[in-house]
């Protein structure tokens, strides 16, 4: 464009144009704003760099949106590196998969969930955010599935597809996730129902899980924060009532319970699931196998 290597130092050295990342600079002083700093991330990318990872989630509103540092996915063979603080450079061999043509550049929702979740630390923690994500209704769970059976992530990948199953089957939260996993599966209790209807003042409810197909009426309710709300508190005393009219027992969980002691949880689901009938034997998970009280009394 007729823009020499001495104009732009020259640009530079007088203040009047700033540095970004190398070969990228902005013709402006002062902090850069969020579309300048996307819009210089792609460029250094190189023509096929796309957003990716949390900030295409952040573009997409699947998670709150946050300074630094960008991130850009580039294919394979691509020159671009890191350039901390500012830019986090990944790579990948499915690029034609996953590229959205908006403006700027952004991996798909699905792809995008995925890329988020397979950068966790480990497996648990890949599955909770994969849930968290889609629970929120803003990436369909069969699309997540799809991608994950044509471009299978580097890692994760059956903790990830069981994240979906979770969705699909009526999850809704990650605290009814943690339930699922950490005290269903991880103790060998029975699939509970999910989102089980609850006729109360003739209005329908939905209980977060039910063993009725178990043959025990037994109802387990997940309190996150929004039941301490004044008419959500209303609403589960009143449910409370119509269960112990209809002679349900009743079990209550909370963050704080399923996250600092699953087993704990556990031993009292199956106390209450063998009061009424259930007579299969549970297992130990690797963290309650010297507990005292597990497996619960018969």
């Amino acid at each position: 464009m007729g823009v020499t290597r001495g104009m732009i130092a020259a640009q530079i050295d007088a203040g009047r144009w700033q540095w970004v990342v190398p070969r990228v600079y902005a013709t402006f002083t002062g902090p850069l704003p969020r579309p300048a700093r996307l819009e210089a991330a792609v460029r250094y990318g190189g023509a096929a760099a796309v957003l990716s990872h949390r900030t295409a989630a952040e573009q997409w509103g699947l998670v709150p949106i946050i300074e630094d540092p960008v991130h850009i996915t580039v294919p394979y063979g691509a020159s671009a590196i890191s350039q901390p603080p500012l830019l986090v450079v990944h790579r990948s061999r499915a690029f034609d998969h996953i590229v959205v043509a908006l403006d700027p550049p952004v991996t798909s929702r699905a792809d995008t969930a995925i890329d988020m979740a397979a950068a966790e630390g480990d497996a648990r923690a890949a599955r909770r955010t994969l849930t968290e994500v889609l629970v929120t209704g803003r990436v369909p769970p069969v699309d997540v599935e799809h991608k994950l059976e044509v471009r299978p992530p580097p890692r994760y990948r059956q903790a990830l597809l069981a994240a979906v199953r979770l969705v699909r089957l009526g999850v809704q939260s990650v605290l009814e996730e943690c339930y699922a996993v950490e005290v269903e599966q991880a103790h060998g209790l029975p699939s509970g129902r999910r989102q089980g209807p609850f006729a109360v003042d003739g209005v329908t409810l939905y209980e977060d899980v039910v063993y009725d197909d178990a043959g025990a009426a037994l109802t387990i309710r997940l309190d996150g924060r929004t039941h301490v709300l004044a008419g959500v508190a209303f609403r589960d005393r009143r449910r409370d009532n119509a269960a112990e009219l209809a002679g349900r027992s009743r079990l209550v969980f909370g963050w704080r319970d399923l996250s600092a002691d699953p087993c704990g949880a556990a031993r009292d689901v199956v106390t209450v699931l063998r009061r009424r009938g259930w007579n299969d034997m549970p297992h130990c998970c690797p963290r309650c196998a010297h507990r005292a009280d597990w497996p619960p009394a018969s």
